[in-house]
């Protein structure tokens, strides 16, 4: 078996076959079957495993664009479940991105935030208030709600509007690190959800509790986008754009010198890296990404109000970083979509399911231990058994590895260049 498993693992046709083979069985699973939770989790699975595939990065962003973007919209389409399908997808993705910019806090910079639902609350209300007449109750100008076209202007002034409070976050809470810097973030969550809660007086801005309502939906060449699977394709090539922005990031000048201030801030000082800009940048940087997708989700529910935006919320993004491997993208990528799946998908298909056989009197189960009461106790063991057996992650990061002879061949072209330069100016 080992020795099967070894010639798999350098044999790069087989593996393509075998891969191909699969998601094949998987895509025509979900093609044909009205409604296969097991199918469409199997497809999904099939990224991870073409993750660890012997190929070439280009070709593997290819394949799982091929996947993502056409054979799972297409699979399941055909069955009753397909909004929920695309529901989950979409929900997954926007789950992603926001747990990619906590990674940039948390993860490079270790920063640790435990208020950054905050900047979603940002991103959502910033497009709400503008979606829905509330606007015209402050605003001497203009005439509101906007139309489904400025959504696509809003995800950027959402952006902005979410790194201008990760700057003011930011500023107050550079002297402090560690569990006092937790504390600081964590307050700054719920002072966001209580302002929002409270701004219905003396003008009313937010509505208070009671929420913002119908809220206007995108619209995109005159086509509004209502349903999930139309938003599916807007978080796609979002999360395609976030991926791409925090990779090159991590390996730039500016990641270098978020890794080197989570390592130690004082040794990264001493080597001239400006703790306050790059503290700020991080903290920018990462809440844009969550603004954007607090537009998102704004727009997707076309219902925005306080309790969306609790310290549980806070505490489920950073679990998905922790859980993933913190500085992780592609770990990230698969903590998000884990924790997502198993809380919107998988324990919620095994509550129905222990449900109907306790209704059928298959099993007796008594109400103190009902499966709906249970679900976030599951969920809880689940994490406890990841953390102990995956401490670093289930996809730890890992150090770029350089080619030492490369690395001499470029410092002595760079060497000829700067004597050839210097010989031309005298």
């Amino acid at each position: 078996m080992k020795a099967l498993i070894s010639s798999l693992s350098e044999n790069r046709l087989a593996q393509i076959l075998l891969f191909s083979v699969y998601v094949l069985i998987t895509s025509a699973s979900l093609f044909l079957a009205e409604k296969s939770v097991v199918a469409f989790l199997l497809l999904l699975l099939s990224i991870l495993i073409l993750y660890f595939l012997n190929l070439k990065t280009v070709w593997k962003w290819i394949i799982g664009f091929v996947i993502l973007g056409v054979l799972l919209p297409v699979s399941a389409s055909q069955g009753p479940s397909y909004q929920s399908y695309m529901e989950v997808a979409t929900l997954v993705g926007i789950y992603v991105a926001m747990a990619l910019g906590l990674n940039i806090v948390v993860g490079l910079a270790g920063l640790l935030d435990l208020g950054f639902v905050a900047f979603f609350a940002v991103g959502a209300y910033t497009y709400g208030i503008f979606a829905t007449p509330q606007a015209a109750n402050f605003m001497p100008f203009g005439s509101y709600p906007l139309s489904g076209g400025s959504f696509w202007i809003f995800l950027l002034i959402g952006c902005f509007a979410a790194a201008l409070f990760g700057i003011l976050l930011g500023i107050p809470v550079l002297r402090v690190k560690g569990d006092y810097l937790a504390i600081v973030t964590l307050g700054f969550g719920e002072i966001i959800r209580i302002v929002f809660n409270n701004m219905d007086k003396p003008v009313n801005i937010t509505n208070g509790s009671m929420g913002i309502a119908s809220i206007t939906p995108p619209s995109i060449f005159g086509i509004d986008l209502l349903y999930p699977n139309q938003f599916y394709y807007v978080v796609f090539g979002i999360v395609l754009f976030t991926i791409y922005v925090v990779r090159k990031l991590e390996y730039s000048k500016v990641g270098r010198a978020w890794k080197a201030v989570r390592e130690n801030e004082i040794a990264a000082q001493a080597m001239g890296i400006p703790l306050v800009k790059t503290k700020l940048t991080a903290f920018a940087i990462g809440a844009s990404f969550s603004g954007m997708m607090g537009v998102v989700f704004a727009a997707k529910q076309t219902f925005v109000d306080p309790t969306s935006f609790t310290l549980l919320e806070s505490t489920t993004i950073l679990v998905m970083v922790l859980l993933g491997g913190m500085g992780s993208v592609p770990g990230v990528i698969l903590g998000a979509a884990v924790v997502t799946i198993l809380n919107l998908q998988v324990l919620t298909e095994l509550t129905n399911w222990m449900n109907q056989l306790s209704l059928s009197g298959v099993i007796a189960i008594p109400e103190a231990l009902s499966p709906v009461k249970m679900q976030r106790f599951i969920f809880g063991a689940l994490l406890i058994a990841f953390a102990l057996y995956r401490s670093q992650g289930l996809l730890p990061a890992k150090n770029r590895k350089y080619n030492p002879e490369e690395l001499k061949n470029k410092t002595e072209k760079s060497s000829i260049l700067l004597l050839s330069k210097e010989k031309r100016q005298a």
